[in-house]
């Protein structure tokens, strides 16, 4: 019981020390239930979603794209009608509905602005039946009753001031359409932000699908007394072979499947920042009771001379880190509630709605909080406790202060080196890899040997490189230069772990700055070297640029010609057989013959232009090489949904050093005569070329040509360089605002040491005051030291995170992206930015230092 009262009594002599530690343990076990809590939110929404709208069967044609996906064609499959007869007949099935649904459709409204949501979530357009009751309803007008009728949602029609009689527009790759609001739904369970848009039947088919008579989906109830799985085999009995058929729990999973994609990118995305944030937290706390352990040097040893044990004094601190973490956890989970709610406004902000109704919070997630930030907490300050206990009793008669490293220190340093030339020689053969899968592994081993090994080194680094600082830094500002570098100097040990906090944050930094913009001036180079086209035509929504929206640019002046660009979206599915009976799954890209101008491609044999003839294709280098083809053989293309063709090799293509790597290409019109017109994709981005010397008209023909298609963009080379810059640059923000976090508790780390530092040294400060000191240069001094501190971690992190980035864009140089830029302008800022954070860290430390009474001081044990 004496422990527990000690431990209790000193942890509230110290609470506000503890106080910016318990921050650090605060900040990362939010992160850690914030994204518990999110995550478990988006699971129960997508379940009710799910439990209220999923009928006991349903039945999709066999090749249907997923739930979210946007077929390539832009046209959803779709099988015939007279099906739903056939499921009528099953035993057991009630309520057979036929369902239509496209999500490859854009929606604008009168003055021409897409009413879709701006990120996330899709645009749905469906055929309107009693089964949309089950989870919307009307809330004013009616039902949609014939061609000209369209009901939209509630939150649509609220966000963009659309009511009854107003007219919209539907855009497909059918043609467009206009229908006028005939009634608002409003949902009965969360809409996780789509935009939905119902339609007449007819209608929907006709417009949707190119003609009436389909489905693209069957939905059926079990009569009382049947199960979904007794009704699916009912069902699949009655149909035969040839459909997917899913019961409502299946249809649930694949649903969670889908969404489990992208919560698992945020999970562990967040989860990563967590862990940053609590590795940086480990630093503070090791400090801080590393300090407060030294200042109480001969309160330890009176309690070791009156008869306290090693175990009592060890478990007196660890009972005081067990209080913080106790203290931290609580607060974090809390926060981290609260973080979920700011993270479910945010998505509702980029379009995925998420009520604050459906908040989640389980009870193992303040169970994972708080028994995370105890555990890190406790083992943080198992070592500080473990000198506790080794504290004599003869220290009582001794000054409190932290012991030189002596052999220990000598010892660490040694290891951390082996440590650091272990990390430097996986970083090297991470660059040196011919594969990514390998050079990945050497590149993460390297990453984490290096880490430790400049944190282990980091004391030995201090000496040197804080005098160093001191030099170019410290000494303009003369004798209290020369001591802000003495203090920073005087217990390597401590100076070390508080850069190391900071030095974690900036590594990441520096590292994603030297990947982000390698990938952009990669990206830069190879436009310049492969792209010949003038402009580029993207899809803002992922969905295909519709055939009307290309006819329009086709037929703009001053445009020379209009190319399909080639994606794996854009590629036809074909099993294709060598001279040698191999088969293969491959992706054929059929474009234009004004592809090879726009694109340039580099040939290992023949003439990529012969290509283009009848029934000819070219094949990738690899390709060749694994099958033995050679030009002039003939290859046999089954096109998945069309005939069988026998295609003439005219060309190889390059593979290394070129775009499309790996393509195979023949003309569009071959293609055309071995598949139906539906079943050719259509692009997602355009390649266009003005008539020479009319650059300037062809690029205001072609946004005047696209006004009508506000989902679709025109830029010159110029500007889609810099969309790349801005978008690599938006995603740099979000995950710098994040490191913040981490930087956040270096700083805290910081603060806390020169807090406890101007305690421990209270009687040296007298001094100094006594015998002339100002209150502005103690100041200065302390501020100077804090500075020399920041910038101590900042030049080791800016310089591992360098290596680390120089290392990741060799390995993305086997992916294509062969250009390496550092950029020095924003490795300078932040490193001139440490400074002030320095600076900032110091203000509290060295206001309190100047208010000190100097004979108090002075007086003080």
């Amino acid at each position: 019981m004496s422990v527990l009262k000690t431990s209790l009594r000193n942890f509230l002599a110290h609470k506000g020390r503890m106080a910016l530690s318990a921050v650090a343990v605060l900040l990362s076990v939010a992160f850690v239930s914030g994204t518990l809590v999110f995550t478990d939110t988006m699971n129960t929404t997508f379940e009710k979603l799910f439990a209220t709208t999923a009928s006991s069967v349903t039945v999709s044609p066999e090749g249907a794209a997923g739930e979210s996906d946007v077929p390539q064609t832009g046209r959803p499959e779709a099988f015939p009608a007279a099906l739903l007869d056939k499921v009528a007949k099953a035993e057991g099935a009630r309520n057979v509905q036929g369902a239509v649904t496209s999500l490859s459709v854009t929606v604008v409204d009168a003055k021409n602005k897409n009413v879709g949501p701006t990120g996330g979530a899709p645009t749905i357009a469906v055929n309107w039946t009693p089964n949309e009751l089950r989870s919307v309803e009307i809330a004013s007008g009616h039902e949609p009753r014939g061609p000209t009728d369209v009901v939209v949602d509630a939150a649509t029609a609220e966000k963009h001031g659309l009511k009854l009689g107003d007219e919209l527009r539907t855009i497909s790759v059918t043609g467009d359409f206009t229908a006028k609001i005939s009634g608002i739904a409003e949902f009965k369970v969360t809409n996780p932000g789509a935009t939905l848009v119902y339609f007449e039947t007819a209608t929907a088919q006709r417009e949707l699908l190119g003609k009436e008579g389909l489905f693209t989906q069957i939905t059926a109830d079990a009569a009382p007394g049947v199960s979904d799985e007794a009704l699916k085999a009912n069902v699949a009995a009655a149909l035969g072979d040839g459909y997917k058929l899913q019961t409502a729990a299946e249809a649930a999973d694949a649903g969670r499947e889908e969404l489990a994609g992208f919560l698992d990118v945020m999970k562990y995305a967040m989860l990563g920042f967590a862990g940053i944030a609590l590795l940086v937290g480990i630093f503070l706390i090791v400090n801080t009771f590393s300090m407060l352990v030294a200042q109480r040097t001969r309160e330890i040893g009176l309690m070791r001379a009156i008869g306290s044990s090693r175990r009592q004094v060890n478990r007196s601190v660890l009972i005081e880190a067990l209080l913080l973490g106790l203290v931290g956890s609580a607060a974090g989970v809390a926060a981290g509630v609260g973080l979920a709610v700011g993270l479910m406004k945010l998505m509702s902000a980029v379009g995925m709605e998420l009520s604050t109704g459906d908040l989640t919070v389980k009870w193992t997630t303040p169970v994972v909080g708080v028994v995370l930030g105890v555990v890190v907490t406790v083992l943080a300050a198992y070592v500080p406790a473990r000198r506790a206990g080794k504290i004599s009793p003869m220290a009582a008669l001794r000054d409190a202060g932290t012991p030189a490293d002596g052999r220990a220190g000598r010892v660490r340093g040694g290891i951390g080196l082996a440590l650091t030339a272990a990390g430097a020689a996986a970083l090297v053969a991470a660059t040196r890899a011919e594969e990514a899968a390998p050079g990945s592994a050497w590149l993460g081993l390297g990453v984490v040997l290096s880490l430790l090994g400049f944190v282990v080194v980091g004391p030995l680094l201090a000496g040197v490189v804080v005098r160093a600082l001191g030099v170019v830094v410290l000494r303009v500002f003369g004798p209290v230069g020369r001591m802000a570098e003495r203090n920073a100097l005087r217990n390597p040990r401590r100076t070390g772990a508080t850069g190391a906090a900071l030095m974690i944050g900036l590594a990441l930094v520096a590292c994603l700055s030297v990947v982000g913009s390698s990938m952009v001036a990669s990206a830069t180079e190879e436009l310049d070297r492969s792209v010949g086209a003038d402009f580029i035509v993207q899809s803002g929504t992922g969905q295909p640029i519709v055939p009307q929206a290309q006819a329009a640019l086709e037929k703009a002046p001053s445009i020379d010609h209009v190319t399909e660009y080639v994606t794996e979206y854009k590629w036809l599915d074909a099993t294709i057989t060598d001279p040698r009976g191999k088969k293969a799954e491959e992706g054929l890209a059929a474009t234009d013959a004004t592809y090879m101008r726009d694109l340039r491609r580099e040939t290992t044999a023949g003439r990529l232009a012969d290509a283009y003839g009848p029934d000819a294709m070219s094949v990738g280098s690899d390709y060749a090489t694994e099958h033995g083809v050679k030009v002039g053989d003939v290859l046999t293309v089954a096109f998945k949904g069309g005939k069988t063709a026998k295609l003439k090799v005219a060309a190889i293509t390059a593979d290394q050093g070129n775009v499309d790597n790996g393509a195979m290409y023949t003309d569009i019109t071959t293609a055309a005569r071995y598949l139906p017109a539906d079943r050719v994709p259509h692009s997602l981005l355009l390649l266009a070329s003005a008539k020479d010397g009319q650059e300037d008209q062809a690029y205001q023909a072609l946004k005047d040509a696209l006004a009508p298609y506000p989902q679709y963009k025109v830029s010159n080379q110029a500007d889609y360089k810099k969309d790349l810059q801005d978008q690599v640059g938006q995603l740099l923000n979000i995950v710098y605002g994040l490191l913040a976090l981490a930087i956040v508790v270096a700083v805290l780390g910081v603060v806390n040491t020169l807090a406890l530092s101007v305690v421990e040294r209270t009687r040296e400060i007298g001094l100094m005051r006594a015998i002339g000191l100002s209150r502005r240069q103690l100041r200065r001094m302390i501020r100077l030291e804090s500075v020399v501190i920041a910038l101590f971690g900042a030049l080791l992190g800016l310089g591992l995170g360098m290596g680390w980035g120089t290392a990741a864009q060799k390995l993305l140089a086997l992916e294509g992206l062969g250009v390496l830029d550092i950029p020095w302008p924003t490795i300078l800022t932040v490193f001139v930015a440490s400074a002030f954070v320095g600076l900032f860290a110091a203000l509290v430390p060295a206001f309190r230092a100047g208010r000190m009474n100097v004979l108090n001081a002075i007086a003080s044990e």
